[in-house]
């Protein structure tokens, strides 16, 4: 019979699976108790055949009497006994006696009790010597295997009537354990696809409670995801309405322009607006791109921080430069953390190009990597008019734009330190906001498990119109 690739005897079903291998076992249970019976009537029936064996030959011991033609007078027929076979020699190898016609049971025997084969079959026979006689008394083995093989039947007997009994209660115990799976896969085949409420655990099984409990954790993580991804639309659509709206403005001023100077000023705010629009957008899927790495578990890897923080400062010291804005990376110790190196790029990324956007021309921006009890910290403090405490808070959230009195004017989206909030979160990192001690800006830190902390080594970056180590 061809079977499908991959196909099994054993049934998938739980429930069938376990009333089969209840009843293999309850089926295995009985042979062994039938090979145990066997077993223990065949040494009964030994023990108890041997005795009578060694009586009969001790009784006969006083001897028979001899008649004219040399045979037992008073000796039993040969049907007389079908289960032991006696004969009787005397010394000189003379057959005077023999229950049983062709016994041909051999003469020179070993004394006591020995295994001989004759006939086709095995006997077990004693022999017994006196004075003038040798006394045998045989008995064939399959007598005692047939008493032994009755008994074994009888012990199942019982086990055989009680069978349909013991799988009638063996399938309603599986069907009853197995009833609140089966109300748990209703529920869940009933639900429909937004409903993501946790399954109810009440008279699940142990050894399935966990398997539920996982369960509903998932379904509360896709809960929080299909939030998430709500509120990320509407904001997004929210936000988007703005700037939209703008260049719609924009476009119409450029073609109500009636000469070259007010038409190439409305071309470049409609420029300006277009570049705020992309990266607004440009922000957007890079937060939806790390909220979904953070969600799937992406992969972590050996980061160097020293160098990404290295790095980030010398690729915005162009921007800094541009707004004359004092940039530098005061201190870089040799530290590696866990984690994915673009969303950390795009973390320091962020830090930085904030802190120079808040920042006042001629201000300082200091950047900082250092490694502190296995823990590396990475900090970006600023001159600028740094947040109020009561609103630090809220400035982690999305589109949120703290207003600061003395403040560039920044066309910002609000999405810099959500973004940075959330690559933080994919890190196990926390983020604290303070005042900058030295410079009475804001301070970002940033602290994370190490991978392996070298010893410390502050080192110098060239980036910048300022970018030695601090004082």
């Amino acid at each position: 019979m061809n079977r499908r690739p991959g196909h099994s005897l054993v049934p998938r079903s739980l429930g069938k699976r376990l009333l089969l291998f209840i009843c293999a076992a309850i089926a295995l249970t009985a042979m062994l108790q039938a090979a145990f019976a066997y077993r223990n009537a065949l040494e009964q029936t030994d023990t108890l055949f041997d005795y009578q064996m060694q009586q009969t030959a001790f009784a006969l011991r006083a001897g028979l009497p001899v008649d004219a033609r040399g045979r037992a007078q008073g000796a039993p027929s040969e049907n007389e006994n079908h289960e032991f076979i006696v004969q009787v020699w005397t010394n000189e190898g003379l057959r005077i006696f023999e229950s049983a016609f062709g016994a041909a049971l051999p003469q020179n025997a070993v004394l006591g009790f020995a295994d001989i084969p004759a006939r086709g079959t095995l006997y077990r026979v004693f022999s017994l010597q006196t004075r003038s006689q040798v006394i045998q008394v045989a008995q064939d083995m399959r007598v005692r295997r047939k008493l032994a093989r009755d008994a074994a039947w009888r012990s199942l007997v019982p086990i055989a009537l009680l069978a349909p009994l013991l799988a009638l209660a063996v399938w309603w115990v599986v069907r009853s354990s197995l009833a609140p799976m089966q109300r748990v896969r209703g529920e869940i085949a009933s639900r429909r696809p937004q409903d993501l409420s946790p399954v109810r655990t009440d008279g699940l099984p142990e050894e399935v409670q966990p398997l539920v409990g996982e369960l509903n954790a998932l379904l509360l993580r896709m809960q929080h995801a299909f939030e998430a991804q709500q509120h990320f639309v509407a904001d997004a659509a929210h936000e988007l309405r703005s700037p939209l709206a703008a260049l719609r403005l924009q476009v119409q001023g450029l073609q109500r322009a009636g000469d070259d100077a007010t038409r190439a000023q409305a071309a470049a705010r409609l420029v300006a607006g277009i570049d705020r629009a992309t990266k607004l957008v440009e922000q957007l899927m890079v937060l939806a791109r790390q909220e979904e790495r953070a969600a799937s578990g992406a992969a972590h890897e050996p980061v160097r921080l020293d160098l990404l923080a290295a790095q980030a400062v010398a690729d915005a010291a162009p921007f800094a430069l541009q707004r004359r804005i004092d940039l530098g990376l005061a201190q870089a110790d040799t530290v590696t953390v866990t984690g994915q190196s673009d969303a950390l790029r795009i973390l320091l990324r962020n830090l930085i190009d904030n802190a120079i956007k808040y920042t006042p021309e001629g201000g300082t921006v200091d950047v900082r990597v250092q490694a502190l009890e296995g823990q590396a910290r990475l900090i970006v403090d600023d001159s600028g008019p740094g947040i109020p405490p009561d609103e630090r808070a809220d400035a982690m959230r999305r589109f949120h734009r703290t207003r600061q009195d003395g403040a560039p004017q920044v066309q910002g989206s609000g999405l810099g330190l959500a973004i940075v909030d959330t690559i933080a979160r994919a890190h196990a990192a926390s983020i604290a906001l303070d005042t900058a001690p030295e410079w009475g800006g804001l301070r970002v830190m940033l602290s994370m498990p190490c991978a392996d902390t070298a010893p410390l080594a502050a080192t110098e970056s060239t980036a910048g119109p300022t970018l030695g180590e601090r004082p």
